[in-house]
């Protein structure tokens, strides 16, 4: 365990008063989160939760004979592990480190163990939880619905507010995951929004140019996720 308390800046932990907080914190220990690290593997225990401070984390499904689908992140806006507020230990989703930074962790039995004794946890975990559906039904839909260019930038906004900074590392690969496309169409459409200037990419380095314009030019899902986040944590 950490010798001192760090400071909190994952919004779930920091909904709570400070004197559970201060509590919560006692049992969580600081980690760094290394890129392509495997949280968890799905229908596996989950045995470590863990709320990001800085860097993400995506949620991915896999099937038989496709690539890789990336279906959500979580940054220091929510927490992995929250379906154990359900009484469900298996994990449902992959969860692989998609950026780089740090977290806290606890151990899966001392949460639940938090959850039973914090009925403010547990009220919070229940509107995270809608929020993980919605974003899971809204991706589904958008993976359908909407071209390849507006959905990267949709991914790209996601990323820079998990991120924290303008620059980020994303290979083509990453990104074709993020979309469930090839990676020749990540580079058309990667393309498209470095010739309008809104973003730079060479070689998996990304740059934030214009965030205004990425806004215009995603789909209309970006919008609709962050309404029903900070809807239901203003």
């Amino acid at each position: 365990m950490s010798a001192a308390i760090p400071v909190v800046t994952n919004h779930l932990i920091s909904c709570l008063s400070r004197e559970e907080q201060n509590r919560f914190l006692q049992h969580c220990e600081s980690i760094e989160l290394v890129f392509g690290d495997i949280l968890c593997e799905p229908d596996q225990s989950i045995q470590q939760v863990y709320f990001p401070l800085a860097g993400f984390i995506s949620l991915v499904i896999s099937m038989d004979g496709h690539q890789s689908l990336e279906v959500g992140l979580i940054g220091n806006e929510g927490m992995l592990g929250a379906t154990l507020a359900l009484g469900i230990v298996d994990a449902p989703l992959k969860a692989v480190v998609q950026g780089s930074g740090s977290a806290l962790r606890m151990t899966a039995a001392q949460f639940q163990h938090e959850l039973r004794n914090s009925p403010s946890m547990l009220s919070t975990l229940n509107r995270y939880l809608y929020v993980l559906v919605m974003q899971l039904s809204q991706t589904a839909a958008c993976t359908h619905f909407h071209e390849i260019e507006p959905r990267l930038a949709r991914w790209l906004l996601m990323t820079h507010d998990r991120a924290h900074t303008d620059h980020f590392h994303l290979t083509q690969e990453c990104l074709a995951n993020m979309l469930g496309v090839r990676r020749s169409s990540i580079t058309i459409a990667a393309g498209k929004l470095q010739q309008q200037k809104l973003i730079s990419y060479i070689r998996g380095d990304i740059n934030i140019l214009d965030r205004k314009e990425l806004e215009a030019a995603s789909c209309a899902c970006y919008g609709l996720l962050n309404d029903h986040y900070t809807r239901l944590f203003p």
